[in-house]
């Protein structure tokens, strides 16, 4: 079969990904239709070779449509997916609006692919930093249960939007031009002038971030709730929940944002029901879909964002024995929070509807 697609939000980061996307993994497609807000309506975009024009959504424009990948935001999806949904299209929707509806299945492809057969028109994809976290935890959970997880994420800025990647850019070259102007620049000197602390600090202002994002850490993503964790924290913890069939256990997280353009991070520690080496959870996680181990530290080997932006890979590295946890191990996770932590996930989740007959039309 060959379905008709349509793509909401097709002017954005993650919607010009999944054309790449599609067109990358070969993607049996028919038709393709392209939507966004009417901003960016009448632009022009090419697929495949062939030019396509960005339209608004109407009534009865997804009749024709038989998987819908969303991805305008948590309004726009609340408005838009029930209609594409009532007119016989399957939505998979890359927003938080439908995430933790008990009636909507939320899909990790290699996690809980059966669950896609309950939908009922629309399936959600999860928050990047959950996607990849359940990728390289899950296949340890199936035979050794994990009881707790302690995760700490470094979420670069492409996972906020391409205007956040602007205000990192040009915050980045406010910086440089200054300090190529400063007397004695790379000298040799006990107080070399780049190392002055104020002059990381003044005159680049933050306008889409809370903070100055270049040459910065800002432990705040999301929007803080009562108990003082962000939404975004929280994800991780329900999130995973779901994804898993995991009701009980318990995650404890941190959210960071950092000056990396594309990749998460994440440092995860987990407790265990049995006790488990690293070797041992080393050659189940080479064994497992979607996951690529690289930990040899002794040799300089461990995933980092740099080296893995661009790749549909999970990668798992500095596996090691926990020292508070026993049974526990520790270990660092990254990915493409672009790719497999949004479009590369959604295009998957499609891939699989059409290879199990999900389609409603």
């Amino acid at each position: 079969m060959q379905p008709n697609l349509a793509i909401f939000g097709a002017t954005g980061l993650v919607g010009m990904k999944f054309l790449e996307i599609l067109e990358q993994r070969n993607f049996p497609l028919g038709k393709l239709r392209l939507f966004a807000s009417e901003r960016s309506a009448g632009k022009k975009m090419t697929f495949r070779g062939q030019e396509y024009t960005v339209e608004t959504i109407t009534p009865g424009c997804f009749t024709d449509t038989h998987i819908a990948l969303f991805s305008a935001g948590g309004g726009p999806s609340k408005q838009f997916a029930p209609q594409a949904a009532a007119e016989g299209a399957v939505v998979v929707d890359n927003s938080s609006a439908w995430r933790m509806d008990p009636t909507v299945p939320l899909v990790v492809p290699e996690v809980n692919a059966d669950d896609l057969s309950h939908h009922k028109g629309i399936i959600a994809n999860p928050n990047c930093s959950t996607i990849q976290m359940v990728v390289a935890l899950y296949p340890i959970h199936k035979v050794n249960p994990i009881k707790k997880i302690f995760v700490a994420t470094y979420q670069s800025v492409s996972g906020a939007g391409i205007d956040n990647v602007h205000e990192e850019w040009k915050q980045t070259a406010q910086w440089a031009k200054d300090v190529e102007n400063l007397p004695n620049f790379g000298t040799k000197t006990q107080v070399a002038p780049e190392l002055n602390p104020e002059i990381f600090k003044s005159s680049y202002p933050a306008s889409t971030f809370s903070k100055q994002i270049a040459f910065n850490l800002i432990p705040h993503i999301g929007t803080f709730t009562e108990n003082g964790y962000t939404d975004e924290e929280l994800k991780l913890l329900y999130e995973t929940r779901k994804i898993m069939h995991a009701p009980d256990v318990l995650v404890s997280p941190t959210t960071v944002r950092v000056p990396v353009i594309f990749g998460h991070s994440e440092a995860i520690t987990i407790e265990l029901t049995n006790p488990m080496t690293p070797e041992e959870a080393r050659t189940i996680l080479a064994q497992a879909p979607g996951i690529k181990v690289l930990d040899n530290p002794a040799n300089k080997e461990y995933p980092t964002p740099l080296e893995t932006a661009g790749d549909d890979f999970t990668y798992v590295g500095r596996i090691r024995q926990d020292l508070i946890f026993n049974p526990g191990l520790s270990m660092w996770v990254v990915s493409d929070n672009i790719r497999k932590g949004a479009a590369t996930n959604a295009v998957q989740i499609a891939e699989e509807l059409v290879g199990k007959g999900l389609l409603k039309k």
